[in-house]
């Protein structure tokens, strides 16, 4: 059977519950938490995707994780939320991407995932601005973070390159101001700030 050939292009932002600078992405996810587990919040907004025929613009879904240890450890929790405007064939492209079945940057994630915790619907609001985010889904997930501005470029971001992470190899840093999770078994509450949070655009394709 000829393999669907698929392509996602978008925004991606990101708060977790280490403190800013989450130490994974500098170890290559060899380093302890901050709080001896992890909790994050990966969220993706297509600006421009295909799945085969099947478009997928304009349509957001969160990965929502849990690491017990260092993430380089694997036995990662794992839940998935989809945009209530996409139709069944959408969820199922958007699902079978984020499980890394059909190739992509989540097939080099997937070994570490220990338990896959589901799939739910949300109303997804987001805001993007030049320096800071905003993502809401009622009673399951809210965050918001502001970028840690640049000393020598002014109103740009402080960049971490050469990364790998399955986003993009290079993020932009920022603190989260505000992080709610309770989806999964998953339960994160941050409302004082100084976490971890990155953003940057993203382009996937297999």
């Amino acid at each position: 059977m000829a393999k669907t050939k698929w392509a996602l292009k978008g925004d991606y932002f990101e708060t977790c519950s280490c403190d800013y600078l989450c130490p994974c992405i500098f170890t290559r996810m060899e380093a302890m938490p901050t709080d001896g587990e992890c909790k994050v919040s990966m969220v993706f907004q297509i600006k421009k995707g295909s799945y085969g025929r099947l478009a997928l613009d304009g349509l957001i879904f969160a990965v929502l994780g849990h690491a017990p240890g260092p993430m380089g450890n694997g036995n990662w929790r794992v839940g998935l939320i989809i945009d209530e405007r996409a139709s069944e064939k959408q969820a199922a492209a958007i699902e079978a991407i984020c499980s890394g079945e059909v190739g992509g940057p989540m097939a080099m994630m997937a070994p570490l995932v220990g338990e896959f915790a589901g799939t739910m619907r949300g109303n997804f609001t987001l805001e993007k601005k030049k320096m800071s985010f905003s993502i809401n889904v009622p009673g399951v997930l809210e965050q918001r973070a502001v970028a840690v501005e640049s000393l020598p470029v002014p109103g740009k971001p402080i960049y971490i390159d050469n990364a790998g992470h399955p986003a993009n190899t290079r993020l932009a840093l920022a603190r989260g101001t505000k992080s709610r999770l309770h989806a999964f078994g998953i339960d994160w509450d941050d409302v004082k700030g100084g976490h971890n949070a990155h953003f940057a655009p993203f382009n996937w394709a297999a």
